[in-house]
């Protein structure tokens, strides 16, 4: 039973590892499409400090929602581990869990994209991206708490779903 158990526990760390490299990965690359005309690589390379903070709140935020997608994967696994990795009852429970993750990666990405235009719709004097160039730390700040905001926000739904698999 050790043995089983410790198993699980493996597979659960790898399965998080993956999905959390590739969560950061997308998040990092529709930032790229929310910024269109700034290289953020580049900007990141020049020591822009704006521009680290937003890139920063994004892994932030990404990382609350990945962590709590993949409680409802743990929460899945353990199930699964009882009803038995090979039945269907197992399989749809880890399929239902992993649908969960990826629901909340891209309803996150989604809801901080759709948070980052609205910011820029209110703020109609200020170019954020324009500033963020500029090194404006005042408007990553404001930036990066938005997007951690619109995260914790978001957790709580995966969390509410995580719940309701349990």
């Amino acid at each position: 039973m050790i043995l089983v158990n410790a198993a699980v526990g493996i597979i659960q760390l790898v399965i998080a590892v993956i999905l959390a490299v590739v969560a950061l990965y997308i998040g990092f690359s529709v930032f790229g499409k929310v910024t269109r005309e700034v290289d953020e690589q580049k900007e990141l390379a020049k020591g822009n400090v704006a521009f680290g903070i937003v890139v920063a709140a994004i892994f932030v935020a990404i990382a609350v929602v990945v962590q709590s997608g993949v409680s409802g994967i743990s929460v899945g696994i353990s199930k699964a581990s009882v009803l038995g990795f090979t039945s269907v009852d197992g399989l749809i429970v880890i399929t239902v869990a992993i649908i969960q993750l990826i629901l909340g990666v891209l309803l996150a990405i989604g809801a901080i994209y759709l948070a980052l235009n609205i910011l820029d719709k209110l703020t109609k004097e200020v170019e954020e991206f324009e500033e963020l160039k500029k090194g404006n730390v005042a408007v990553a700040l404001e930036m990066a708490g938005v997007i951690i905001a619109v995260a914790l926000i978001i957790q709580s739904g995966i969390v509410g779903i995580t719940t309701s698999l349990a």
